[in-house]
């Protein structure tokens, strides 16, 4: 019986759940590139790595939807960087960021790399995504406090006329 790609993708010991990279890419993009570095300088000399497409600059188009499920337009262009790296073992990794900051297209890319080394991914996860994961999530909880307390609650008496 012929395996899917898919499969094949899910099987392998080197590729990470679909969900689970996504989830760290989320966090490693709202890293700041300080930030970023810093934590990847935490964990020890990085393996070496090669660059298969040296970090760029280039344009995207972003399209919209009026009220989310109209038809598609061209809103207009925004400036990214993209980069992608090889480890020694072999994984490739990705990085695509919204500006014109290339080092952190970089960084973003090694970490995507690291990340599907199955013997780097825990040094990783607990190194760079953990300290991300919870400032971002102290980041929210104070934009939520903030919020609740500019809250006005409405109320209405009623009147005893009836």
């Amino acid at each position: 019986m012929p395996v899917s790609l898919s499969q094949q993708a899910t099987e392998s010991p080197r590729n990470m759940d679909v969900a689970e990279r996504r989830a760290a890419m989320k966090l490693l993009v709202a890293a700041e590139t300080k930030e970023l570095a810093g934590l990847l300088a935490g964990i020890g000399p990085l393996p070496t790595h090669e660059n298969v497409r040296r970090p760029e600059t280039g344009l995207v188009m972003v399209r919209g939807r009026i009220g989310g499920d109209g038809s598609p337009f061209n809103v207009g262009e925004a400036t990214a960087s993209r980069a992608a790296v090889r480890l020694a073992g072999g994984e490739i990794g990705f990085g695509y960021v919204l500006g014109r900051d290339r080092e952190k297209a970089h960084l973003v890319a090694l970490c995507d790399a690291l990340l599907q080394d199955k013997s780097r991914r825990s040094t990783i996860e607990r190194a760079v995504l953990a300290p991300l994961r919870s400032r971002l999530e102290a980041e929210r909880e104070l934009a939520a406090a903030r919020t609740a307390a500019t809250r006005v609650d409405f109320f209405t008496l009623v009147r005893g006329e009836d």
